[in-house]
């Protein structure tokens, strides 16, 4: 019982440190960002680059000796069928978060095309690894509440490079923390003190996004003059399209934990499309 308490108020804690820290950081990003951009900032957004930098080369040689090796055992030991199935598990847990996003931005048709999919899929779906709603015109889409936010009319503010995220911002990174608290999947596992399949569903859906890009983030950091300019420009690219609605780009150039994907389905593992 003791034990069961300790590790309930270490979650917690958990939750409370990483709910504070996402905001302060982003609020610390907003007001260094406002300075920047009254001395004048370029039109990368980016008055922190000397900072980012670094954060991408560490971001780097993380992915490089840990998470590259990992998804590559992922897609070797893991077949596609079975990979597919994951995924679409995976997007069927995230449709109430979708859902309350779409009607936060006053989107009934994509809040109607949301319950219709986790409907059909959680049914005749098998709980989500047949993309069943596909066959009845309902179509996967993405939002989160970054882009909410933006729909709102809230600025971006500067771009940001976070450890073990990714590319973000300000309101994105506010809009992580809100779609973390208001993720049923997330309080009924801490209800049901099985807090692990929350750090499980996060580390398979990292797994996933990893190998299906592994060729394409390749590609791009040979063929890029300055990668860290091309990463910066593609996810700036890609969260605009994604708040328009827009069709997104090929590839979100390196992992972000508010990515999703958009296609169910691929032609190739190297075409994988990642929506934001």
């Amino acid at each position: 019982m003791l034990a069961r308490m300790a590790r309930k108020g270490l979650f917690a804690m958990g939750r409370g440190v990483l709910f504070g820290a996402v905001l302060l950081l982003a609020a610390g990003a907003a007001r260094a960002g406002a300075g920047a951009a009254r001395a004048g900032t370029d039109d990368a957004n980016d008055p922190l680059e000397s900072a980012n930098r670094f954060l991408f080369e560490s971001n780097l040689h993380f992915d490089r000796f840990a998470l590259r090796p990992l998804a590559e055992g992922y897609r070797a030991f893991i077949p596609r069928t079975g990979r597919d199935g994951i995924r679409r598990v995976i997007n069927n847990l995230r449709a109430p978060v979708i859902f309350f996003n779409d009607v936060l931005q006053a989107n009934p048709a994509h809040a109607g095309e949301t319950v219709g999919r986790f409907l059909i899929n959680s049914t005749l779906g098998v709980a989500g690894i047949y993309d069943a709603a596909a066959h009845f015109g309902l179509p996967y889409h993405n939002e989160d509440f970054g882009q909410t936010l933006a729909v709102w009319g809230v600025a971006e503010g500067p771009y940001l490079m976070v450890p073990f995220i990714g590319p973000s911002n300000p309101r994105d990174l506010a809009g992580l923390a809100a779609d973390i608290f208001m993720d049923p999947f997330f309080h009924i596992a801490d209800a049901n003190n099985v807090e692990y399949a929350i750090y499980l569903r996060d580390a398979v859906t990292i797994l996933d996004w990893r190998q299906r890009n592994l060729e394409l983030v390749k590609e791009l950091e040979e063929k890029s003059v300055d990668f860290y300019a091309a990463v910066r420009s593609l996810y700036r690219q890609r969260r605009g399209d994604a708040i328009r609605n827009g069709k997104a780009s090929p590839i979100s150039p390196t992992f972000s934990v508010s990515s999703e994907w958009k296609s169910e389905t691929h032609p190739s593992e190297g075409s994988a499309r990642v929506a934001p």
